[in-house]
């Protein structure tokens, strides 16, 4: 029995010491793998063991728990989160935890999740740039996500392929009737690939697809051997203007600890590309060079680095190009690049630099950048903002010559981070002014002149068409002022704003104008009962007023009281003088020169005259009515009232149209 049990015990314990010994052999094989940077294989490798140990080991729980976090961060994996969080939960020792922790709650869009952590990491490293950066988040996350721009952004999958990534666009040359992207999708199914240690997947192409006769993609096609090496990973390329040289990005595979990635060169003859050549940038082979984009004047070429004396990470470079050989290379300084990684490069023709930043203040992994240039050799950084950018990685960015169009490559809503292309394009919306110039009557005036003059610098003068109307294109964000005019009427102003609209519209703008024949009537002009005091609520009439006069400074009036037949005459007609007399005085009073301006008090001697619009407000009365006592009185008491209350007026007619 003894010595069963011995048995028994010594077997117990040599199963341990198996266990143990093959638990510490997947470990060292998967941190092997790690530093390598074979990220999926180590990933694998460290969730294969990550069960099998055990639980009172805390220690080594929290260090293959990061370490499987780090794999999945840097594959984008949305499982970074959780095992960062285990790694927290064992007591993972190194604080770096808190801030890789806080990068993927960014990327994951748990934004006040991500400020939180990144103030715990803040605590042992305060001038941390990356998560001060993250702090400052939660100023700009709001106004990023409450004013999104006006881009149309959609997933084109007519390039894409599932479960392969699809990235890095870029347009042959100005017509933007040739695209090449990068992509790792299987070429032929029936040849079995093995994945990549590095991301699990086949190596990727370099694909190239132009649009036909009708302007419609075609299918996508590989590019030849000479280009995409089997042996290695081959993408994200870039061209001259005149899209005959091709420069790109490739990876050697077999001898990933011996170099890095490099940029090659090939010449375009006719249809086919030449043979690469590699593109000497440094002299140490080991530093990585990869991303390229060449600028307009097609004698520099910007380019990611992980070389020494940079910031931290990737970070964007640029060399001068003499014959085929990088002159005065030098790093874009700290205003572009953060100690996080600056990738992805695209120069517009007018000299403005785009890039991806997972270092810059942004919605979470690589988000778009915009870099302006000043003549002082500095940048002008900004986010692109929603709805190019997202919580997920944005970036390759590539537009249609000068049109605010084109493609972009995002991950967003992929669980397993592949990249895929979208499209983006910034509406072309319209602003259009239209209207009619009509008379008191409403009858059209044609040939009558509409003028505008914007803060955005539109000028415009059109005339009115023979019905009275007339449309003008204006523009977006726009404060103008308006001014319609004919032979023998009065000019009259008007407003309109553009300001915040974010989509095509029509306004319209109506001008009624006066004959300068014939009086017109002052609307909102109000007295004291039985006085000549101007009541307060004169003032939107009498303002109205001093418009007219402003925007006809040539002109003369003569301003005319009038009342109703009720009370003697010479009483109406001394109430009536004083009332035109006020009516003067608040004019000078306000400005307008007094040789401008003459009144008179008729009294109850011109009853008015009914008109056409008069007859539109009122349908008791007809055209050409007089309001005299005769025919008031003959009117029941209420239309007396209504009809007392036209004759009680404040009339002005043009007496010349010469002063000055």
């Amino acid at each position: 029995m003894l010595k069963k049990i011995t048995y028994l015990l010594l077997a117990t314990l040599s199963v341990f010491l198996i266990q143990g010994c093959s638990l510490k052999t997947r470990i060292n094989k998967a941190d092997k793998q790690f530093k390598m940077g074979e990220y999926y294989a180590a990933g694998e490798s460290y969730k294969r063991v990550f069960s099998r140990i055990p639980a009172k080991d805390k220690t080594l729980r929290a260090n293959v728990a990061f370490n499987q976090a780090e794999c999945y961060r840097i594959l984008n994996y949305n499982n970074a989160e959780q095992m960062y969080k285990n790694a927290i939960r064992f007591g993972y020792p190194d604080t770096i935890v808190y801030l890789r922790y806080a990068q993927v709650l960014q990327r994951n869009a748990k934004y006040q999740d991500a400020i939180n952590n990144y103030a715990i990491y803040l605590k042992k490293d305060s001038a941390n740039i990356l998560a001060k950066n993250g702090i400052q988040l939660s100023e700009k996350i709001e106004r990023l996500k409450n004013q999104p721009n006006s881009y149309i952004v959609k997933k084109y999958d007519a390039f894409n392929v599932r479960r392969s990534y699809t990235f890095s666009p870029v347009f042959l040359n100005a017509d933007a009737d040739i695209l090449f992207f990068t992509s790792n999708r299987v070429v032929n199914k029936k040849v079995v690939q093995k994945g990549s240690a590095v991301t699990g997947l086949p190596v990727n192409n370099i694909y190239t697809v132009r649009k036909d006769a009708a302007g419609k993609w075609e299918k996508p096609l590989i590019l030849s051997s000479e280009i995409n090496n089997p042996a290695a990973d081959n993408g994200v390329c870039a061209f001259s203007a005149d899209g005959t040289i091709m420069y790109f990005t490739r990876a050697n595979q077999k001898s990933v600890t011996e170099s890095g990635a490099e940029i090659y060169v090939s010449n375009r003859a006719g249809g086919a590309w030449s043979e690469p050549k590699k593109l000497t940038i440094f002299k140490d082979s080991a530093i990585s060079v990869g991303h390229p984009a060449i600028a307009p004047d097609g004698e520099t070429i910007y380019f990611v680095s992980d070389a020494p004396n940079g910031f931290g990470g990737k970070d964007i470079w640029k060399a001068k190009l003499e014959n085929g050989e990088c002159k005065a290379i030098e790093n874009l300084g700290a205003e572009i690049n953060t100690p996080a990684d600056e990738m992805f490069p695209t120069v517009r023709q007018n000299g403005i630099l785009y890039f991806s930043s997972n270092g810059h203040i942004g919605l979470g992994g690589l988000d778009i950048f915009k870099a302006t240039p000043l003549d002082d050799k500095g940048w002008i950084v900004e986010n692109i903002g929603i709805p190019v950018n997202s919580n997920a990685d944005d970036f390759g960015i590539t537009f249609e010559s000068a049109a605010e169009k084109g493609f972009f490559t995002s991950n967003r809503g992929e669980t397993r981070g592949y990249d895929a292309l979208w499209t983006f394009e910034l509406p072309t919306y319209e602003y259009i002014l239209e209207g009619k110039v009509v008379d008191e009557s409403s009858n059209p005036i044609p040939e009558a002149i509409v003028r505008l003059v914007s803060n955005t610098g539109l000028n415009a003068r059109v005339q009115t068409k023979k019905d009275g109307t007339y449309r003008i294109k204006i523009d977006k964000n726009m404060e103008c002022v308006m001014m319609a005019s004919a032979r023998g009427y009065l000019n009259k102003e008007g407003k309109l704003s553009t300001m915040g609209e974010k989509t095509s519209k029509l306004y319209t703008h109506n001008f009624q104008l006066s004959t300068i024949y014939k009086p017109i009537q002052i609307e909102n002009i109000f007295y004291e009962f039985g006085k000549w005091d101007l009541t307060p609520s004169s003032e939107k009439g009498l303002q109205d007023l001093i418009g007219v006069l402003t925007s006809n400074p040539n002109i003369t009036i003569e301003l005319s009281a009038h009342t109703d037949f009720i009370g003697d005459n010479e009483s109406n007609k001394i109430l009536s003088e004083k009332r035109a007399k006020s009516v003067v005085d608040y004019l000078i009073a306000a400005g307008i020169p007094a040789a401008r301006l003459s009144s008179v008090g008729y009294g109850e001697e011109k009853p008015f005259v009914v008109d056409a619009a008069t007859v539109q407000k009122y349908p008791f009365l007809k055209e050409n009515d007089v309001l005299d006592e005769a025919f008031v009185t003959k009117l029941s008491p209420d239309l007396q009232e209504i009809a007392n209350q036209i004759n009680r007026r404040t009339e002005f007619r043009v007496v010349k149209t010469t002063y000055k």
